[in-house]
């Protein structure tokens, strides 16, 4: 598959395998039945996206899941909860056109910016997302309760 060969479009329910084979990679496991059940969600609301990279004769080659929000603190604005390329198929352009995917997506939307967090174990998004004008805001701990 390369670059420009895929189509960038809406993910659809039949996509769930697929997006949960791609999660696996970013270190999330999960069914397609799991997965079926969350792009129903997803799918529904006009605050989310996702969209996948779709060359039309195989699996799908990645995809972004994008949030739009409203913050006291920050207006409206996009967020890229996830990001996705087939390892086989990274460094072709494809993360790059997903993301500016997401960007139009944000524009529409009339999102004032973009913003991502990346987990600091991912060294090669740190050098990708800069070279797409992408700015290293802070450094921040992520903290989580599980609620029973």
């Amino acid at each position: 598959m390369a670059e420009g060969r895929g189509v960038i479009r809406a993910a659809a329910q039949g996509d769930a395998a697929e997006v949960a084979r791609l999660s696996a990679l970013l270190g999330y496991p999960g069914d397609a039945i799991t997965m079926s059940e969350r792009l129903a969600q997803l799918l529904a609301s006009p605050t989310h996206a996702v969209l996948v990279d779709d060359a039309g004769d195989g699996p799908l080659a990645g995809y972004v899941a994008i949030e739009q929000r409203l913050l006291v603190v920050g207006g409206l604005r996009v967020e890229i909860v996830a990001l996705v390329v087939d390892a086989g198929l990274r460094r072709s352009g494809r993360g790059r056109r997903l993301l500016e995917a997401a960007e139009r997506w944000a524009r529409e939307r009339g999102a004032t910016e973009v913003f991502l967090r990346s987990n600091v174990l991912r060294h090669e998004a740190h050098a990708f997302y800069p070279a797409l004008g992408y700015a290293c805001r802070k450094t921040q701990h992520a903290y989580a309760k599980p609620l029973d």
